[in-house]
């Protein structure tokens, strides 16, 4: 079965993150394949307004760091030194167009998130128009500790700079609630009624003609796209290839083949290991 999954439900093209035994996290094939469930979307003119969820207990964990940290990927995360920063940025720059293929998207595009959108996930969230989360669902970019940058640079265009700045100088997660308090999502509802309320904001907007839908879509994103998307995101997807082959990158890698991603991810979330000496953090230092 296909990694991410599209049907049409009348008005509505509902677009399913499908690697539900990895919580959706994403590998070599998921961007492609989301990009190309948007554009058969896009392509079918009875469709109105897309919603994009994730199957099994999460949205989307964010990169599959078994396959890139623990392993190497395809598109080599981590290259043999010296490295050099276009064939990351270009295998990096592929997949940042992928997940704003969203942003694109012509008709508006709502996305669930029940569980988790951390890492990557919360950067193909935040490339959609309008983000409904569960109260107790977490989001946020862990891997700013060290081996990551968020490419979509979404976060600022979102929050405003010292909201922004709150979020990815910590790598904290927050919950759904949090989430809509600060702006960083439209609503946050109780897990039990998550389903209903993203269809009832989808049924909404899809008796609107397409037509009007799109215009709107597109004068709201000019407004953005005018303040430097575009070159934010060059900056953003290039930093995220230093980050991952600066000396505290090379070693989080090094510790995740050595006692795997898991143990690896979570001396990092909890701040308990030193990346630039490559030793636990001791009482006192």
């Amino acid at each position: 079965m296909s990694k991410v999954l599209y049907e049409k439900d009348g008005r509505i093209g509902r677009i399913t993150l499908n690697r539900p035994e990895a919580m959706n996290a994403i590998d070599d094939e998921v961007p492609g394949l989301l990009q190309d469930a948007v554009e058969a979307a896009n392509a079918d003119p009875s469709v109105h307004v897309i919603i994009l969820s994730g199957a099994g207990k999460a949205f989307c964990a964010g990169y599959d760091l078994k396959y890139y940290a623990e392993g190497n990927g395809a598109g080599e995360a981590t290259q043999p030194m010296p490295w050099d920063p276009m064939k990351d940025y270009a295998f990096m720059s592929r997949n940042t167009e992928k997940f704003m293929s969203l942003w694109r998207s012509h008709k508006p595009v709502v996305c669930k998130v029940h569980g988790f959108a951390v890492a990557g996930g919360s950067d193909i969230a935040l490339c959609c128009d309008m983000v409904v989360m569960a109260e107790d669902a977490k989001i946020g970019y862990m891997p700013v500790r060290v081996w990551g940058c968020p490419t979509t640079a979404m976060w600022t265009y979102r929050l405003g700079p010292e909201k922004a700045k709150r979020m990815l100088f910590t790598g904290d997660k927050v919950t759904g609630v949090e989430a809509a308090d600060m702006g960083l999502v439209l609503k946050a509802v109780p897990a039990d009624e998550l389903d209903a309320e993203v269809e009832r904001l989808a049924e909404r907007m899809a008796t609107v003609p397409i037509n009007q839908l799109m215009m709107q879509k597109m004068v709201i994103n000019q407004a953005i796209e005018a303040m430097g998307l575009a070159n934010t995101q060059r900056l953003a997807t290039v930093f995220d290839g230093i980050t991952r082959h600066s000396p505290e990158g090379i070693n989080f890698k090094e510790r995740s083949e050595q006692v795997g991603w898991k143990q690896a991810v979570d001396e990092r979330d909890r701040g308990v290991y030193d990346w630039t000496q490559d030793r636990p953090i001791n009482k006192g230092q």
